[in-house]
């Protein structure tokens, strides 16, 4: 059990606000007064003599800030939601017995795939408690859950997930297979990303590139991005086949930087993965000693025979680098986007240590396309919204997969 004096509670109290004011990418980013939020509830934060209940109540003041990747913690208790925990995610449904949890992104290769879980099922307990609305599914990390699952059909899925250890070099999060392909009717090629993993994205890139390979052929394609939880620049090689020029995505801007004042055209540019894991040395090289605001440019791909008949499907949960393929081909009108509109966090965030095992999540750093639109707590519009009900998924109809399909379809636009 955690014990903290007053003496603790003003240190790391103290530590966090000095740290939102000097590191956080930009406080008044959604018009909040930190200041004034820090007037408001410092007294009661101090006099907390509870250590959960301290937690709980910092955790609360830095969520004023209502910026991605902002939080506070302590690392024996950490806990992740289930996109990364087991490779899903949830909308709510309302049922006969109220409202619940259900299924929507179920990403093939995670732990809620394995078990058995399909889109449309509905989360009855977390180790024999019942999850209901607002309050959200978190897992522990490191610890196998019991989970309880209604099926579509009526049955129960009673299932052990592994939850990641943060603890383990090689698997610190459940990884799904990040790139799968297939090949549709009427010459449509169909691409689904989960994630790009890995800070290059090498790995990533190449799968990439091998499913475009098989899907060369296709006169149209669908990229599915519905649930994706981003991951590093792995993204760009897919946002190469969607255009046959080197076009300029966007620019990453250090908070450094943005004080400072610049010049986009004059930042640093990437726009070309290496095919080798031997190039990163001389890759870290390049960009070590540079101010970490730099312009992503695609990598000149050449000609696809699907250019200019591309759907793209999107959600709520659709975040990080999935956002920024989505903004990329809305801006240059390489594909339709279909869905819903994107989750909005496009901030680069970083963790701080402030004494006693508690830690601070901020945002450090922005993203913005070449047109200068910052996506942070915006997210992308669709230009064909399509929800994707309950009742429909309960059935296991797909309405935004048959919206896109019928896109695909109809003649060139």
């Amino acid at each position: 059990m955690i014990e903290l004096s007053r003496q603790d509670r003003k240190a790391i109290f103290s530590k966090v606000c000095r740290l939102v004011e000097t590191r956080h990418f930009n406080t008044k980013l959604n018009g909040v007064d930190w200041h004034s939020i820090i007037e408001a509830r410092a007294a009661r934060i101090l006099e907390l003599e509870d250590a959960e209940e301290f937690e709980k109540e910092i955790h609360e003041l830095v969520s004023q800030l209502k910026t991605s990747h902002t939080g506070f913690f302590h690392q024996s208790a950490r806990r992740i939601p289930a996109r990364f925990a087991i490779n899903a995610t949830f909308q709510r449904c309302q049922t006969n017995d109220g409202e619940r949890w259900m299924f929507l992104d179920v990403h093939e290769g995670g732990p809620a795939h394995a078990a058995g879980i399909e889109p449309g099922d509905l989360l009855m307990t977390l180790n024999g408690e019942e999850i209901r609305p607002p309050i959200a599914p978190m897992f522990r990390m490191g610890e196998p859950i019991q989970i309880a699952v209604q099926r579509r059909d009526g049955t129960q899925l009673p299932s052990t997930l592994p939850i990641p250890n943060p603890k383990s070099k090689e698997r610190p999060m459940a990884v799904p297979r990040a790139i799968s392909f297939s090949k549709l009717s009427d010459g449509i090629g169909l691409l689904k990303a989960t994630m790009f993993p890995g800070a290059v994205g090498i790995d990533v890139a190449r799968d990439t590139t091998n499913a475009m390979q098989e899907l060369s052929e296709c006169t149209r394609l669908i990229v599915d991005l519905r649930g994706n939880t981003g991951g590093g620049i792995g993204g760009l090689r897919l946002m190469s086949y969607l255009t046959p020029a080197k076009l300029p995505v966007g620019y990453s801007l250090t908070k450094r930087r943005a004080d400072k004042g610049y010049d986009k055209e004059k930042l640093p540019r990437f726009g070309q993965i290496p095919s080798r894991k031997s190039a990163l040395p001389l890759l870290v090289l390049r960009y070590a000693f540079v101010d970490k605001s730099i312009v992503v440019v695609t990598e000149g791909l050449g000609p696809q025979k699907f250019h200019g008949r591309v759907v793209m499907l999107v959600n709520q949960h659709t975040t990080s680098a999935g956002e920024m393929i989505a903004a990329f081909a809305k801006e240059n009108n390489l594909a339709t986007i279909v869905g819903t509109t994107t989750a909005g966090r496009l901030l680069s965030g970083s963790v701080f240590k402030v004494g006693h095992g508690y830690i601070l999540g901020l945002p450090v750093a922005a993203y913005l396309t070449w047109q200068g639109t910052l996506l942070e707590g915006k997210g992308v519009a669709p230009d064909m919204k399509a929800e994707l009900p309950s009742e429909a998924l309960r059935q296991g109809r797909d309405l935004q997969m048959d919206m896109a399909l019928e896109i695909a379809k109809g003649p060139q636009g």
